[in-house]
């Protein structure tokens, strides 16, 4: 039996914190290592509790908690974001985020995500799921500017998953160069997310999964 995913709960409310780990305190695939508030601990909880996916829940006023996340993607494991703000997820998924789930999922499927997640994998409601799939299918193919060789590579690693601080190692540049090359990436893509740029290049044929 393989060992079950180690979890790190983040939420500003301690109720919710509470509730998260209730939720998955039966679960055989799930365990909660760590408890977390979103601030500056969350590298010291990164690194003590050594989860392999982090859960996030934004409560109902994200907007204070979004801006951090864009910041620290890079130095937590995959995140699964908790949300109910359709509006956000698109941003949520360009900054790096591997899930985005309804803050009334119930606990199976949010095991289910959470294993997902720990795997590379994209994680959606299939409302979202079903609204990205329609955006990609009503857009235009066309690239606006030719991608150049080494936004190819980062495109690819993009693909496999790899995070910024992930990539710029492989590449052996500053994080601050691949986040620039992303934002070319996406641009040059029309796209809103790294999920819907590495889409549209698998479409295209610039790369491959």
């Amino acid at each position: 039996m393989p060992l079950p995913v180690r979890v790190l709960l983040i939420a500003d409310d301690p109720l919710a914190r509470a509730g998260l780990a209730a939720l998955l305190a039966d679960s055989d695939s799930c365990d909660v290592v760590g408890l977390a508030a979103a601030g500056e601990e969350l590298a010291q909880a990164a690194a003590l509790f050594r989860p392999d996916v982090a859960l996030w829940d934004l409560g109902w006023e994200p907007e204070p908690d979004f801006d951090l996340l864009t910041q620290v993607t890079d130095i937590l494991p995959p995140v699964v974001v908790l949300a109910d703000e359709t509006d956000l997820v698109a941003s949520l998924l360009a900054a790096g985020v591997r899930g985005v789930l309804s803050r009334r999922t119930p606990a199976p499927a949010l095991e289910n995500g959470l294993l997902a997640a720990a795997q590379n994998l994209l994680v959606l409601t299939p409302e979202l799921a079903g609204a990205l799939t329609a955006r990609l299918a009503a857009a235009p193919e066309p690239l606006v500017e030719e991608l150049t060789a080494r936004e190819m590579d980062v495109l690819q690693l993009m693909a496999e998953g790899a995070a910024n601080k992930s990539i710029a190692r492989e590449l052996e540049i500053s994080e601050n160069t691949v986040k620039y090359h992303v934002n070319a990436i996406l641009g040059k893509l029309d796209a809103q997310s790294r999920t819907e740029a590495v889409v549209r290049a698998t479409r295209m044929g610039l790369i491959w999964l």
